[in-house]
């Protein structure tokens, strides 16, 4: 088998509600017609989160290797994005920006959504207005950001991927929230890992390729390695 090989990001601007938005598309069969896009959602503006994260990256990758072009941007009031932080709020509309964009730019209605820790929040609460087919979030801060609140449970096949030693998330409070939900989302732990998922991003990487060619559905509980 021929070994995956990243296509070249094109830097866009994207119309979003507070001005334009600064992505990145990438698009690794750009001779065939997509089946799926991806939109990719980065952790907190305010502390140094960017669509360059590493985890975000890891996202992306995953959902190239199957096939799907993507799109990573950054929200409002970063890098190039025009406009101000506005605690994640305004930054639902981005994502939602980015989705009509990446929608119209492949002509192709499917969607995968993900998002790490603060991107996490924002493509939750953006997934009931996104319809995405599938939805990933990694290491959901569900104690603020409005996840606090629990937000309604989207319809899609929904993957959350925590590590059991993160810093700034609590696992043991992610799989209580995770649980309140009918029907519950998978939820994957990996032991050992931390919040930014140092020497674990091949391993994450595998972990939503498998979730996004085959969903568990009925809400599954797995242990990572």
């Amino acid at each position: 088998m021929q070994a995956f090989r990243p296509p070249v990001p094109e830097a866009v601007v994207i119309d979003g509600p507070a001005g334009t938005l600064e992505g990145r598309a990438e698009n690794p069969r750009p001779e065939a017609e997509a089946r799926v896009v991806g939109v990719v959602c980065h952790p907190h503006p305010l502390y140094g989160g960017t669509m360059q994260n590493k985890v975000v990256h890891t996202l992306a990758r995953a959902m190239q290797e199957l096939g799907a072009p993507t799109v990573r941007f950054n929200f409002r009031g970063v890098g190039a994005s025009t406009g101000t932080h506005d605690e994640g709020r305004g930054e639902i509309d981005d994502a939602a920006a980015v989705a009509d964009w990446a929608r119209g730019r492949w002509r192709c209605e499917r969607l995968w959504l993900a998002g790490f820790s603060f991107g996490a929040a924002v493509a939750l609460q953006a997934a009931p207005r996104l319809t995405p087919e599938r939805l990933v979030t990694v290491a959901p801060p569900v104690s603020r950001l409005g996840l606090e609140k629990r937000p309604p449970r989207p319809a899609a096949d929904w993957l959350i991927v925590q590590g059991d030693a993160d810093e700034l998330v609590d696992a043991a409070e992610v799989a209580g929230w995770a649980a309140a939900y009918t029907p519950r989302p998978e939820l994957i732990t990996l032991a050992g890992a931390e919040h930014f998922f140092h020497g674990r991003l091949t391993e994450l990487r595998e972990l939503v390729m498998g979730f996004l060619e085959h969903p568990r559905t009925g809400g599954s509980v797995r242990p990572g390695v």
